[in-house]
């Protein structure tokens, strides 16, 4: 005999599979038609996510490293390559930290600034539209909504893991 809960336990794990396949498929898409967006800016969505995260107000004074790397959620490690190319190609500089003297500061330049506000947004803009073709204010607030509780809940396991600070 099948108990309920043996039932319930299976249609969750199914649910729940169809759920993480389906993010795994809209990260590679992200990636692969925000690229797209943006390439004639020569930026990548790995790219486009550090200009976003340092073009916000609580970034104007740059942001550390480290502090970058956990805002986006990567290793120090894999952030490192593409600071370096971006730094290469003018759109961000690192500097000292003058608080800290070991920490580098990573901030836009005024060119990368000027990619990101006047070539890539409004670029960035019309791919959300397409993208959220169909999708109602509300409907926008409670995906949003869900994505951020399955993020906090991923931290919960990554901090059990041991996983720690992604910066690290």
């Amino acid at each position: 005999m099948v108990y309920p809960t043996k039932i319930e336990d299976s249609a969750r794990n199914e649910l729940a599979n169809r759920v993480f396949f389906r993010l795994y498929q809209c990260a590679n898409m992200l990636h692969k038609t925000g690229t797209k967006a943006v390439e004639s800016e020569g930026l990548t969505t790995q790219q486009w996510a550090v200009l976003g995260a340092l073009s916000r107000p609580a970034a104007s004074a740059g942001m550390s490293v480290g502090d970058l790397a956990r805002y986006l959620k990567v290793s120090r490690q894999n952030l490192s390559g593409l600071l370096s190319r971006m730094e290469r190609d003018g759109r961000i500089q690192t500097a000292a930290d003058e608080r800290d003297r070991r920490s580098r500061l990573v901030s836009m330049t005024s060119a990368g600034r000027h990619v990101w506000q006047d070539e890539a947004l409004p670029k960035i803009h019309g791919y959300y539209g397409q993208v959220l073709e169909g999708f109602s204010v509300n409907d926008i607030t409670h995906t949003l909504h869900y994505l951020l509780k399955i993020l906090d809940n991923m931290q919960v396991v990554d901090d059990r893991q041991g996983g720690g600070d992604p910066a690290d």
